[in-house]
């Protein structure tokens, strides 16, 4: 259980996230500890304890801090959905291709195999609002007839990111920008009307 945000020093929970991710990056997960966190930001292990259950939580609430920064909610709609998907496919293949990031990724990903609560953490805050624009966007495109009508859209959502996950998780192959265009085209052509 994590106290009330509302009661969170912000300079001080800033603090916090920050030497999380830059730890994260310079240690990894195994070596990032509480205490190092704790002492890199200039609080007690105790206010960290007392604000998230364990370095997870940390690292989730930074990457949902930092995903809310950087990215609009909706997607762009240009009229034509396979420029606009491909886009999309083209940006995750390049976060998930960047060292720093795919390590964050990894480490998150590794901590919710083992934690319910977090892993459902994960997902409803870091990957339902990314997968529902996407599904947005395809609703979007059924409108326009780009997108088969009564495709289901969530099992759309995931003929794009599966495949993608899968290569990024088992390294199964390169992630480029090939790969993403391939991929959107393939899974477009299941959708198409």
């Amino acid at each position: 259980m994590t106290a009330d945000p509302a009661r969170r020093n912000e300079r001080s929970r800033r603090a916090i996230l920050t030497a999380a991710l830059d730890l994260l990056t310079e240690t990894g997960w195994a070596e990032l500890t509480i205490e190092a966190i704790a002492a890199r930001a200039g609080v007690g292990k105790q206010t960290i304890y007392r604000w998230w259950r364990g370095k997870g939580a940390i690292i989730l609430e930074a990457l949902v801090d930092s995903t809310a920064t950087t990215e609009a909610a909706a997607l762009p709609d240009t009229g034509d959905v396979r420029a606009d998907l491909r886009a999309v496919m083209r940006a995750t293949v390049a976060e998930f291709a960047d060292p720093k990031l795919s390590a964050t990724t990894r480490a998150i990903t590794i901590e919710t195999l083992g934690d319910e609560t977090l892993g459902e953490q994960v997902r409803d805050q870091l990957l339902r609002p990314q997968l529902d624009a996407v599904k947005d966007r395809l609703r979007a495109g059924q409108r326009a007839g780009q997108v088969r009508a009564g495709v289901d859209l969530d099992q759309a959502v995931e003929l794009f990111f599966g495949p993608l996950y899968h290569r990024w998780l088992l390294r199964t192959g390169p992630l480029t920008e090939d790969y993403a265009d391939t991929l959107t085209d393939l899974a477009l052509a299941a959708i198409a009307p």
